[in-house]
């Protein structure tokens, strides 16, 4: 199905992609108690400082991220993998809440900000006409990672300390990205295309947006809020599971079984969308990437079994695998890919920032009182919006040709 270049760039989104799972926050999710533990505070504090310190990863996102358009794509990579294995090694050290704040900004721009960008924009610029199945190939490395990590971490926080485990993913990080970028991208520059036979319009036909043209278009932030929603809500979440655990008397270990099922459903829509992506584009698919999540919504509301986490996580997982891919395809068919890395930027500086909105926002909702059916209500009115407000422009999402 892919040549051999294809195929190293499709190897090399998937390893960064994996890697990218060490600053997702399913991942930090569950050392929340292990920190709180260590530095005597709150949910609410905890919520706090991860939403700063992830908000501030967004800002300096956008400008870094842009880079990735004037940068030899292995030379960025390496300069992402050095800061990711250092922003592990500083995790570990972890001793008060300032270094808390400075670890996870660090893992958050590096690992969910950097490591995505960097894997997402190399392939979207690559590929054109197998850009679906190529995307949603690369974005089983964090599927892949959802499904291994969450036991496998919860298992090694009872036999060692888990400055030990951040220690051990830094010294990985240093050893195994390195080579492997080498090995796949040395020689993968800016103008590196797959090839593609005569279509009715081809990717050079299309008007490239720079990223100012992009700001003054409406259609963009409606987009975005569809495409935010996933995000900010997975992130409160994931980071408060624990708070989700003990208010529906689920056991310790159901929402880490519950992510396998997350999982393979990730992997199963990443699949399926691929193949759909590139028979009926992006924009054609963006109105029905919430309405699983919207659902789990209303699974969190009305049901309090332990059965109830698996269908809860499985129908998040549905929502995951359509935005993984909808998030990086749909801007390059709507604005090209010549200005796709500060396009790109921009978007997963926008996702980073609403991940830290969801964690303020279920931080302080937790603080005041309020139930995780008050809080699942909530979501499902923001998720509720904006399908609605897409519904209405879904017919103007074409891109423009010269």
């Amino acid at each position: 199905m892919f040549k051999s270049l294809s195929l190293k760039v499709i190897i090399f989104g998937f390893i960064f992609t994996f890697f990218s799972s060490f600053g997702q926050s399913f991942f930090l999710g569950l050392f929340n108690s292990s920190i709180r533990d260590t530095l005597s505070i709150t949910q609410g504090q905890f919520g706090s400082i991860y939403a700063t310190a992830t908000l501030l990863s967004s800002f300096l996102l956008i400008w870094v991220g842009k880079k990735i358009d004037d940068i030899n794509i292995f030379k960025f990579a390496f300069f992402v993998t050095l800061l990711l294995s250092f922003s592990c090694f500083f995790f570990s050290k972890i001793s008060s809440v300032a270094f808390l704040f400075v670890a996870i900004f660090l893992m958050r721009f590096s690992g969910q900000g950097m490591m995505s960008h960097t894997a997402t924009t190399t392939i979207s610029r690559y590929f054109t006409k197998s850009r679906g199945k190529a995307l949603s190939t690369g974005w089983f490395g964090l599927s892949t990672a959802e499904f291994i990590l969450p036991v496998l971490i919860v298992y090694l926080l009872t036999i060692t300390s888990w400055q030990n485990i951040w220690i051990s993913v830094s010294i990985l990080v240093l050893i195994f990205l390195p080579i492997t970028s080498f090995i796949l991208i040395k020689n993968l520059n800016f103008d590196s295309r797959e090839e593609v036979k005569d279509t009715e319009h081809k990717e050079k036909d299309i008007f490239q947006w720079k990223r100012i043209e992009v700001l003054k278009d409406y259609r963009f932030y409606i987009i975005c809020l569809n495409m935010l929603a996933m995000p900010w809500i997975a992130t409160g979440v994931f980071v408060y599971q624990s708070f989700i655990t003990e208010s529906k008397d689920w056991g310790t270990f159901v929402i880490a079984q519950s992510f396998m099922v997350y999982s393979i459903l990730s992997v199963v829509t990443l699949l399926i969308s691929g193949f759909l992506i590139d028979k009926f584009t992006s924009r054609k698919l963006l109105i029905f990437m919430n309405i699983p999540l919207l659902l789990s919504t209303l699974v969190l509301i009305f049901f309090d079994s332990s059965m109830t986490s698996f269908i809860f996580l499985g129908l998040i997982g549905i929502s995951n695998g359509l935005a993984n891919v909808l998030g990086s395809s749909t801007w390059a068919e709507i604005y090209g890919v010549k200005h796709i890395g500060s396009i790109k930027a921009l978007s997963t500086a926008l996702m980073v920032f609403s991940t830290a909105f969801g964690t303020a926002l279920f931080g302080l909702l937790i603080d005041q009182g309020y139930s995780i059916e008050q809080i699942a209500f909530v979501s499902f009115v923001y998720i509720f919006i904006s399908i609605i407000l897409l519904f209405f422009v879904r017919n103007k999402l074409n891109p423009k040709y010269i």
